[in-house]
């Protein structure tokens, strides 16, 4: 089997709790390959970001297996995570931007932690904010933006990395429709061009057919479903280039 089919991340028999309480997330176990577009569904409270909680390195698991690039997740040193965590681009519900550092500083933020040349991180941030329109909200921040002025920050300095796998938790939740749908050409240009693996959590059914070739993972009470066999098999696109590789 190729690397790629190999998988960004697999979940063996995996489950969650916190303290004591039941499992949030029960018996999960599937693949997820490179270069494949999935949405994450279900009802609040279903589990949703438990999962990506999982996903992003936040958590790990109460039982079962994790592996992502090749690593173990759950034997790996904590002080190896953030290695790990570089290769991620997240978009989290409450943002998390820098509340004294610009939009401009908040998108640049990640070239500039991994050492990029500042006319390379000038250019990169404001193509970026051009694009999801932001370029004259530059300087302000973030107390100064709206709620979907944050939003857009974030998702752009998410995905200004070229990140090996995007995770972002209801990403359009505080944007209108129409932004909403270029945001996600965004995350789609991110993994069709680059090659990104992207995980979208949503509650909104409507988002699932903006995609045509993503994958629906849905979860009910902690467990998932599979209702496009995104769990089952590997994406034909994934599988056409582990033929072209074998």
């Amino acid at each position: 089997m190729s690397d790629r089919l190999a998988g960004h991340v697999k979940f063996d028999n995996v489950g969650l709790r916190y303290g004591t309480d039941p499992e949030v997330l029960s018996n999960l176990s599937f693949t997820l390959y490179p270069g494949s577009f999935y949405f994450l569904t279900g009802a609040s409270g279903a589990g949703k970001t438990s999962l990506l909680k999982l996903l992003y390195l936040a958590q790990r698991p109460s039982r079962g297996a994790i592996t992502m690039f090749g690593e173990d997740l759950v034997t790996m040193p904590r002080e190896r995570l953030p290695d790990l965590r570089r290769r991620l681009g997240v978009v989290f519900q409450n943002f998390r931007l820098v509340p004294y550092l610009t939009a401009f500083d908040n998108v640049a933020l990640p070239l500039r932690l991994a050492g990029t040349e500042e006319k390379k991180v000038v250019k990169a941030v404001t193509d970026m904010l051009e694009w999801v329109g932001l370029s004259h909200r530059a300087h302000a921040v973030p107390p100064k933006l709206s709620g979907g002025e944050q939003q857009r920050v974030a998702i752009a300095r998410a995905v200004i990395v070229r990140p090996k796998m995007l995770i972002a938790d209801e990403p359009t939740g505080n944007v209108d429709p129409d932004m909403a749908l270029k945001l996600l050409r965004l995350f789609e240009s991110l993994n069709n061009r680059v090659g990104t693996t992207v995980v979208v959590a949503t509650h909104d059914v409507h988002l699932l057919k903006k995609v045509p070739d993503s994958l629906i993972m849905r979860l009910h009470k902690g467990e998932l479903s599979d209702p496009t066999g995104a769990l089952r098999y590997p994406p034909r696109a994934v599988t056409s280039q582990g033929n072209d590789t074998a």
